[in-house]
């Protein structure tokens, strides 16, 4: 898998693969979006180090920073949007559907909160968590939450979360080299990140508001 992930890197398909992966992830939070940004950063960072030792670059042979961390960012903010619109369009059986989550339900009750207050620090925390952007976002949907309430907390969210998947792969990838170990330190700061950012999202609500 990591032979062909690697090649894909080489190749200008690597945005496309990227951007579907986050889009749907909102749906399907198993797919490894988080993986494919840290591995194309990595290989980014091989490509960097190549030019700082000679004097020759092969241009277009590793992903440009900068443009996958854009087109992470709008796939970030898309698949949010689709699936606040889906649950804001679902109608009754869908609401009732949502309503037996009991994650869903605290989900839209603090989220609600959060927003009225003018802070979403919420929607931001839950893009790092597991499944957590999911929840915010069919439950910002379902609560009929306004649209400029939610999108630029969404999009901060989305910048915040493919600046610091970007960042690790890189920096990742300059410190330990472009292979699998540093591959696997990166994505194991993005799972502890995600880890802290599940915790602060399950802390009781009068915790926060104290």
């Amino acid at each position: 898998m990591l032979d062909s992930v690697g090649a894909l890197t080489g190749s200008p398909w690597i945005y496309a693969v990227v951007a579907v992966s986050i889009l749907f992830d909102v749906f399907l939070p198993v797919l490894p979006s988080g993986f494919l940004v840290i591995t194309a950063a990595t290989a980014a960072a091989a490509g960097s180090g190549a030019v700082a030792g000679s004097a020759t670059r092969v241009v277009g042979d590793v992903p440009d920073l900068m443009l996958l961390a854009l087109c992470a960012a709008t796939a970030s903010v898309l698949g949010d949007l689709a699936a606040y619109r889906l649950a804001w369009r679902g109608g009754p059986r869908w609401d009732r559907a949502l309503a037996r989550s009991r994650r869903l339900a605290s989900a839209q009750e603090r989220l609600g909160a959060a927003l009225a207050r003018g802070g979403g620090a919420l929607v931001v925390l839950a893009r790092f968590a597991p499944a957590g952007r999911s929840v915010v976002s069919f439950g910002a949907g379902a609560a009929h939450r306004r649209v400029r309430e939610f999108l630029p907390w969404s999009a901060l969210a989305g910048v915040a979360w493919a600046a610091y998947s970007v960042g690790l792969g890189y920096f990742g990838g300059q410190l330990l080299g472009a292979n699998w170990i540093a591959t696997a330190v990166s994505l194991a700061a993005l799972f502890g990140a995600g880890a802290g950012a599940a915790y602060l999202m399950r802390r009781p609500a009068a915790a926060e508001a104290g």
